[in-house]
């Protein structure tokens, strides 16, 4: 009896920790990804700049 009410206990935490996980890994992909392009973006570094300006372009995505 014991063995069942520490199996619903762990995936009820199981359930909690994945619902709070998920929602914290869309955040950090997005903080990740918007450092990247305004790292890419805004750089000194032209070598940097013009690498992620031609990505943009075999892309398809037009930048100016």
């Amino acid at each position: 009896m014991q063995n069942q009410s520490s199996t619903a206990a762990s995936m009820a935490s199981s359930g909690i920790s994945t619902a709070i996980a998920k929602p914290v890994q869309l955040i950090c992909a997005f903080l990740l990804g918007a450092a990247i392009i305004y790292a890419a973006g805004f750089v000194n570094t032209s070598a940097v700049h013009n690498a992620a300006h031609d990505m943009r372009h075999s892309q398809g995505f037009p930048c100016h």
